[in-house]
This record gives C-alpha cells, sequence and structure tokens, in this order.
C-alpha cells in the first residue's frame, strides 16, 4: 500500500468532512487498494448529500477536530487549485512548483497521484471561502500564515502577480482569518523593488516609528515566523516559515544599516 493510501486510512481528520470532504472524498478514495475499504465508502450514491465517503467514512474512522499533516497538505492542494485555475490558464511554472512540494513531502509515486487528484480539482468548482472557514476552525495560525505564503509562490512562480489570483488570496486570506498587517507583511518581501518601504510593512510597522519601536517590532515577528511553530506541518510548510523568518530578519538589517541602530 502506498504512503498516500496509508494516510488516508490512518492520518486524515478534519478533511473527510465538509466542503472539503465533498471536494476530494471520492477522489481521494481511489486511492485506496480495492478490498481494503468498501467501495460504497468512496461513491456518492445521493445528489442530496455530499458522498458515502463524507458521511459514512469520516464518521466511523476519524472525528473531524483532529488536525494532521495530511489535513494540512490536501486543504492547500485544495487552494492551489483555486488559484491555479483563477485567470483560466494554467501555467508551466505552478505545476513545476507544486510537483517539487509534493515530490518533496511523498516521493515520486504518490507525487503522481496527487498529482491526479489536482487534476480533477482544477475541473471542480471550488467555493474557496467555505474551504478557507474550514480550514480556520480546524488549523492554527501560524500554519495558516505559511499556507498564505505558499500560494503567494505559487503567484509569482513566473515572476508576476496577475489580478485574478490576487483576488483570490486575497478572499483566502480573509476566510482563513489572517489579518491585514499580516498578509500585507507576508506579500511585503515579493514587492521590494517596486515599493521602498517593503521592511517596514515587513515588520508591520511605520517609516516614523522610532528605534525602540523598529527592535520590538523584529522580536515580535521573529517569535511569530518562528519554523518550530509549524513542524507539525511538513517539511516545505516549515521551510516557508523559514524563509519568511529570513525575510524578517533582512528587513530588520536593513533598517538597522539605514538608521545607524547597533
Amino acid at each position: 500500500m502506498s504512503s498516500v493510501a496509508k494516510w488516508i486510512l490512518g492520518g486524515l481528520g478534519f478533511v473527510l468532512g465538509g466542503p472539503i470532504g465533498a471536494l476530494v472524498g471520492v477522489l481521494i478514495g481511489s486511492l485506496i487498494p480495492e478490498g481494503v475499504i468498501k467501495k460504497q465508502d468512496f461513491t456518492d450514491n445521493d445528489s442530496n448529500t455530499t458522498n458515502e465517503f463524507e458521511s459514512e467514512f469520516s464518521s466511523r474512522r476519524r472525528p473531524y477536530h483532529k488536525t494532521t499533516t495530511g489535513d494540512i497538505h490536501i486543504s492547500l492542494l485544495v487552494l492551489i487549485a483555486a488559484v491555479m485555475k483563477a485567470d483560466g490558464h494554467l501555467k508551466r511554472s505552478e505545476l513545476e512548483l507544486v510537483k517539487r512540494f509534493l515530490l518533496n513531502n511523498y516521493g515520486e509515486q504518490d507525487a503522481k497521484q496527487l498529482l491526479q487528484v489536482l487534476k480533477q480539482l482544477l475541473e471542480k468548482d471550488i467555493d474557496v471561502e467555505a474551504v478557507a472557514d474550514q480550514i480556520r476552525v480546524n488549523v492554527n495560525y501560524s500554519t495558516r500564515l505559511e499556507i498564505i505564503h505558499f500560494l503567494l509562490d505559487l503567484a509569482n512562480a513566473d515572476g508576476e502577480f496577475l489580478e485574478q489570483e490576487s483576488n483570490v488570496i486575497e478572499t483566502i486570506y480573509l476566510h482563513l482569518g489572517i489579518s491585514q498587517a499580516d498578509y500585507l507583511s507576508i506579500l511585503a518581501p515579493y514587492k521590494k523593488q517596486k515599493n521602498p518601504n517593503w521592511v517596514y510593512q515587513t515588520l508591520e510597522i511605520t517609516p516614523d516609528a522610532t528605534n525602540e519601536e523598529v527592535k520590538k517590532a523584529y522580536r515580535r515577528m521573529a517569535m511569530k515566523y518562528h519554523p518550530d511553530k509549524v513542524t507539525s506541518a511538513g517539511e516545505d510548510i516549515k521551510q516557508k516559515a523559514t524563509e519568511k523568518f529570513r525575510s524578517v530578519q533582512e528587513a530588520y538589517e536593513t533598517i538597522c544599516k539605514a538608521r545607524g541602530i547597533k
């Protein structure tokens, strides 16, 4: 049995219900070897309900409140599909980024299976507000910040942010319960060539902040984005936190150099 199948059976929690379960239940159920679970557990036999996967399998095997690395990755895969299809064109640069993410976490064989799930998600209508709402109540704030970070990487994979993609990500961050200041802080390093105040925006302060306020902001932001806060979300999400941690350090050091702060 593949590792994907194993964590479907024993390592998924809240994504087996709600709007995410309705989107991916049958898709991920198709990755289970025949005979391990009854076929009807993964079949939508009633148009008035979501599917048998959600109504039977999840209630018998995994409580909705449990959050695992697999939950986070499946949730992210749904949001990835929403961003990728936002402008009506699938870009090779975005697909390559997603492939690397899946390969790093699951290996070649399982990555291929999950890419098939992504392909089918790209053909579905995704209610990003409902999906993000479900993630908000099940995933900690630090991990939600890094989900937004990953989606911004995806949208910027070809070096530019398209309006349609930005609009989808803005909807997602609002429904994830991310503050505007935190969103703009994550976004700021992408705009450093065009925004001379990106260093202040990264630290969530204004250019008229005192030196002491700069130091306090740096300590606060360094704590907020410390990679240890997202260790349970998988190595790629932890890497996003590390990148943000470094951008906070860069912003602080740039301000210190300009102001002569020691």
